[in-house]
């Protein structure tokens, strides 16, 4: 057993998240009752942070992480549940139905706003005691000492320094905190970018989700509340842009035609939106008293809805392993103890970032023979039940090690 030395040092805070958004605020949220203090630091206002029009597919295994936090009963009545998944292959008439019962489920996965989610674990953790949300505030320093790190940071126009136990990198792709550790990341940006909105259809989703591959790249389809749906449509970079810039009733038409009119009329709410992406792991996610959850330690196409679950599922065993660990008595910021969460979550990451990719590059190609592999693939997906059943438990985060919060 490593002895926690830090009990012999003031600490301002057991350990310090960097990054307010959903990935940092489950971490923040799941360790309420904990024994940990814990500072929770965002360098955007509220509700700035708050404001972001993005959509994203929750996983069955994140929904349930959300239910062992305690929060679910006010995130699910916001949110839409996909009661089937659609994937296709451009015009190719034989279409793969994913139903509730190949899982044994009532579900398959939700689609939940940026806002819902981050809404509601804010009003958690705000009740919360052992948390402190320093916001706005910034990282100006980290200066990692054998037991703690001293953190300066720039709030309210003025300089402040804090020691916590671990800091906890929640800070994003380009996380600053992962660069000025000097932590590098292996992987490639795609040629493409994808472009997301929001519409109002003619006639109703009906809760379905839909994965269409076209040559161009993937297009899904998210059903959101109020018979709304978000579309993140991938394309090459310069056609993304284009698509961006069409004016409303021409990318209405075009979209009519790649959704195959099964809306009806198609409505723009709000702007387009455009983000290159691309697939990245970084080359560890733990240091001494550093740990790297999210976008911070990896990234990969969102092709099948995968990025934002393995960042919840990065929070909910990062708390999981540092609970454990408070319990025991054990210095959460010590090596041997961020250990157990790097070797859990990167092995299961690197098997959905390798997914996430092959499905891309399969399907976003017009070469003939890749055309005959992903047609038989489709075909095996209809036909043989384990194999569904394997593709359908990977989509929905029901492989690999589920944390303890998503058991309770």
């Amino acid at each position: 057993m490593s002895v926690n030395p830090t009990s012999e040092i003031k600490l301002d805070y057991d350990l310090a998240i960097v990054g307010g958004g959903i990935v940092g605020a489950t971490l923040a949220a799941a360790l309420k009752d904990s024994g940990l203090s814990v500072a929770l630091i965002e360098s955007q206002v509220e509700s700035v942070s708050v404001a972001k029009g993005r959509a994203y597919a929750i996983s069955l295994l994140s929904g349930r992480i959300f239910q062992g936090i305690g929060i679910w009963d006010k995130i699910e009545p916001q949110i839409t549940s996909f009661k089937q998944i659609q994937l296709s292959d451009a015009d190719y008439p034989k279409v793969v139905q994913f139903h509730p019962p190949e899982l044994e489920t009532d579900r398959l996965g939700y689609a939940a706003e940026h806002r819902v989610l981050l809404t509601v674990l804010q009003e958690f953790f705000h009740s919360s005691p052992n948390v402190s949300y320093l916001c706005p505030a910034e990282v100006v320093k980290a200066d990692y000492q054998q037991d703690f790190v001293e953190i300066q940071l720039l709030k309210n126009g003025e300089l402040q320094t804090i020691k916590t136990g671990l800091l906890v990198g929640a800070d994003g792709a380009k996380s600053p905190i992962r660069q000025a550790a000097g932590i590098k990341t292996h992987g490639w940006r795609y040629w493409q970018s994808c472009l997301v909105a929001t519409i109002k259809p003619e006639k109703p989703h009906n809760n379905v989700a839909y994965e269409r591959f076209w040559p161009s790249g993937p297009m899904g389809v998210l059903p959101l509340p109020g018979n709304r749906f978000q579309i993140v449509w991938t394309w090459p970079h310069a056609d993304a842009k284009a698509m961006q810039e069409l004016d409303e009733t021409a990318f209405l038409q075009k979209l009519e035609y790649y959704t195959g009119g099964k809306f009806g009329k198609l409505e723009l709410l709000g702007d387009r939106y455009v983000f290159p992406v691309q697939l990245m792991q970084s080359d560890r996610y733990t240091l001494p008293r550093l740990a790297l959850i999210g976008d911070a330690a990896h990234g990969c196409h969102p092709v099948a809805g995968q990025g934002m679950n393995l960042g919840i599922r990065d929070a909910a065993a990062l708390a999981q392993i540092l609970k454990t660990a408070h319990q025991k008595g054990e210095d959460i910021g010590n090596i041997q103890v961020l250990k157990r969460y790097e070797t859990w979550r990167k092995r299961e990451n690197w098997v959905i970032l390798g997914f996430t990719d092959f499905l891309n590059r399969t399907f976003s190609n017009q070469f003939l023979p890749l055309i005959f592999i992903r047609r038989f693939g489709l075909w095996m997906l209809r036909n043989i039940t384990p194999f569904k059943k394997y593709a359908l438990q990977l989509m929905t985060g029901l492989r690999g090690c589920p944390p303890q919060l998503s058991q309770l």
